[in-house]
């Protein structure tokens, strides 16, 4: 949460609401980063634009420094080095990493086709997306805890009254509901896209 402590003004929900939904949105954008990271059967460019490749003789830099890169069906991934003699590095790298795909090249462009997805792996898919849901659920709830704990100090402080302590509960509940509801959102249309490819 933030660094410096929050502080209740009577009556100003603003200045209560805006650093909680500051903080809720940091669960769905963390969610939304880990939504791109689950493969579904479409191609795209993420899958391995940050594929670090080491080349003359220098630190690993990510592939799309040193190649296009374009998804241009939805089961294929060209890779098109701007310099061809690193070709094999760019492939030996491929065939190290995590991706699971077999590239093949014509000497100036790699092609990385996707399997089609069984529906084993599409369960699978949808029970990491399960778990991914839960946590981006758990983080805004937290920071809902976070909240309450700072209200009902508050309260017992006597900073606010039982009235605002009560419009402010009304708030607190209804950000976050709002957020739960963005990321179930996210996630059924995320696992339209596993059944779907």
């Amino acid at each position: 949460m933030a660094t410096q402590p929050l502080v209740i003004i009577e009556n100003d929900i603003k200045s209560f609401q805006a650093p909680m939904e500051a903080e809720m949105a940091k669960a769905i954008k963390h969610f939304e980063g880990e939504l791109v990271k689950i493969r579904t059967g479409r191609a795209h460019t993420s899958m391995v634009e940050d594929l670090p490749i080491s080349c003359y003789g220098q630190a690993p830099m990510a592939l799309k420094s040193y190649a296009a890169i374009a998804a241009p069906d939805v089961r294929l991934i060209t890779i098109q080095p701007w310099d061809v003699t690193l070709i094999d590095e760019i492939e030996k790298a491929l065939k190290n990493s995590d991706i699971g795909i077999n590239p093949t090249n014509d000497g100036k462009v790699i092609k990385l086709v996707l399997p089609e997805m069984s529906s084993a792996r599409r369960d699978d898919l949808v029970k990491i997306l399960g778990k991914k849901l839960e946590e981006c659920k758990i983080s805004i709830r937290n920071v809902r805890k976070d909240f309450h704990n700072i209200m009902r100090d508050a309260k017992k402080d006597k900073k606010v009254s039982e009235n605002f302590y009560n419009r402010l509960e009304d708030v607190l509940q209804k950000v976050t509901d709002n957020y739960i509801a963005k990321a179930d959102a996210l996630s059924e249309k995320k696992e339209k896209e596993i059944k779907s490819f």
